[in-house]
């Protein structure tokens, strides 16, 4: 497996939406393609599934946001630059029922609460808070992922 398209924020605790990609050349997935009859290329077809990781104080998990489109995320990182560059202080990004951005500015840098939901029947709220982040590292790392969707 290999990573698709990634937004992570933070660095040692930090959240990341990414889309996981199958490599076809990894010998795992030529060794499953073989079992199941397919050229590997195929085996790995496009990925569409989106997910949520984090990690917290050396703890991690993740899950994965069953029916987003890359619409979704692409609207998120745009609503996300947009309040970073707006320089206001402090911001609220809703991403959706599973993931909500809290930033407030800490001088050149920001610092960012993410609060996870993941999908399930009960749910419960994670919050991962990460920074300070300086600011221009985070526009540079959201124009990034921008553009590896566009």
């Amino acid at each position: 497996m290999s990573t698709g398209p990634a937004l992570f924020l933070g660095d040692e605790d930090y959240v990341a939406l990414v889309r996981p990609e199958i490599d076809p050349a990894d010998p795992e997935v030529r060794q499953a393609a073989a079992q199941a009859g397919v050229t590997p290329e195929e085996f790995a077809g496009p990925s569409g599934t989106w997910a949520v990781l984090w990690e917290l104080g050396g703890e991690g998990d993740g899950f994965e946001l069953p029916g987003v489109r890359d619409a979704e995320p692409v609207a998120f990182a745009e609503a996300l630059r947009a309040e970073l560059a707006a320089d206001q202080g402090e911001f609220t990004v809703d991403g959706g029922a599973a993931l909500r951005i809290d930033g407030r500015q800490a001088g050149d840098a920001w610092v960012l609460t993410a609060y996870l939901t993941p999908p399930g029947d009960e749910p419960s709220t994670l919050s991962v808070v990460t920074g300070p982040l300086p600011a221009a590292g985070l526009l540079a790392d959201l124009d990034a992922f921008l553009e590896s969707l566009a």
